[in-house]
């Protein structure tokens, strides 16, 4: 390892570790939106795009954000980013990881005196795991322009709407609008903790995104009788909870069965719910996700149909509710040939994998093509304070990133 990518690291990792520390909440790491914690955060971020020359600035939300010009400031510029904020009690690199190799990336061509030909912009979205208006993406849908009435109309816990909360707690002084159009940018590029296994597994340090799944959210009910469990004999029930079992048993066969799909149940409640009463009702969820839209909607109806057909044969009834349905994102082919050549110099191996979970990262689509790095976090482990990624694979990362952006000087 150079010098220069040596002193990067050891910069990055203490950045990370002192991020870390700035939390809302006494014991673990929590920051919400616009909470003093993140405040905090955005500050130092700002302060350490400041010191390679960049030009820094926020929004009212406390996305912050660095520009480097490059030798061509009028052409369509490369963003990088990822999120500040955490889930409750949650680990040090989820998100923040990004943003700080991003930063140490930009660093490492500052110390080889390289300027590129396109303006990079650095991104830290103030918001994106949505613990305190109980939805996601704020940050980036914030400079994507992407808010309406309803999404002002979100309310927290203390019932106060998130257009009020901007007007009273809003980061306002000093603040500029942060936006971007459709086609307004080159590309983005997000770099964020695997949040799973598979890179673990296959003993690689970082791989290259095909897509970000879509997912849909389905509430079912199967309808029975509930009747006393003592008088009621068993050739005679209509019990719910065994129906609701034998679907959910399928549902997991059907996912297991047809890779890269994922199906959870995440959440059943049982009525009346009571030891000594047949189950008349089981609820439950399920999340299915796969990175092809047509095949998540095929299976999402043959689990459907499935369903239906179990608790028909049992002489119950199924309700099955879709909540939501958001479709998936597939990265930009040209921006992921640049990566895999990156990740290729770096550590020799480009593992290419699709993303379960939703990320800033679809959002931004919305205005550019898209890239994103995974990289390796220790036994999956994520939201939880034992999340943790060993230093070589941050190292690993920055040496990605680094090559990324050099690709620019190549063919522009």
């Amino acid at each position: 390892m150079s010098e220069a990518a040596d002193n990067t690291l050891r910069l990055a990792l203490e950045r990370i570790k002192e991020l870390g520390n700035l939390s809302e909440e006494k014991g673990r790491l929590t920051r919400t939106l616009l909470s003093p914690a993140s405040r905090e955060v955005a500050s130092r971020l700002m302060a350490w795009m400041e010191e390679i020359k960049m030009q820094v600035s926020h929004n009212a939300m406390g996305t912050v954000r660095g520009v480097l010009p490059g030798t061509q400031p009028r052409a369509l510029p490369l963003l990088i980013g990822s999120h500040f904020d955490t889930a409750v009690g949650a680990g040090k690199y989820d998100g923040v990881l990004g943003i700080v190799v991003g930063l140490a990336a930009l660093e490492r061509l500052a110390a080889d005196g390289i300027v590129l030909p396109v303006p990079v912009h650095l991104l830290g979205f103030a918001d994106q795991e949505g613990v305190r208006f109980h939805t996601t993406y704020l940050g980036s849908r914030g400079v994507c322009g992407d808010f309406d009435e309803a999404t002002y109309a979100l309310r927290d816990d203390t019932n106060t709407t998130l257009s009020t909360f901007l007007a009273l707690a809003g980061w306002t002084e000093d603040s500029t609008d942060i936006e971007y159009a459709p086609g307004s940018a080159r590309g983005f590029l997000e770099v964020h903790i695997e949040q799973g296994r598979v890179l673990e597994e296959a003993g690689q340090p970082a791989g290259l995104v095909t897509a970000i799944c879509g997912q849909s959210r389905v509430v079912g009910s199967v309808r029975g009788r509930a009747e006393h469990a003592a008088t009621t004999p068993m050739e005679l029930r209509h019990d719910a909870l065994t129906g609701a079992a034998e679907c959910l048993l399928a549902i997991e066969k059907m996912a297991r069965e047809n890779p890269p799909l994922l199906a959870s149940v995440g959440k059943m409640q049982i009525d009346p719910g009571t030891s000594n009463s047949v189950p008349g009702v089981a609820s439950f969820t399920l999340d299915l996700r796969h990175p092809e839209d047509a095949v998540r909607a095929e299976f999402l109806e043959k689990l459907r149909a499935r369903c239906s057909a179990i608790v028909t044969q049992r002489g119950l009834k199924l309700e099955w509710r879709v909540v939501l349905d958001h479709d998936g994102v597939s990265c930009d082919v040209e921006l992921g040939r640049r990566l895999a050549g990156a990740l290729t110099t770096a550590t020799g191996a480009v593992p290419r994998l699709a993303s379960g979970a939703g990320h800033d990262a679809v959002i931004m689509a919305q205005v550019a093509p898209i890239a994103m790095l995974f990289v390796r976090c220790r036994g999956g482990l994520s939201h939880h304070p034992d999340e943790f990624v060993a230093e070589k694979d941050v190292g690993a990362a920055i040496e990605v990133v680094f090559r990324f952006l050099k690709s620019f000087l190549v063919g522009g």
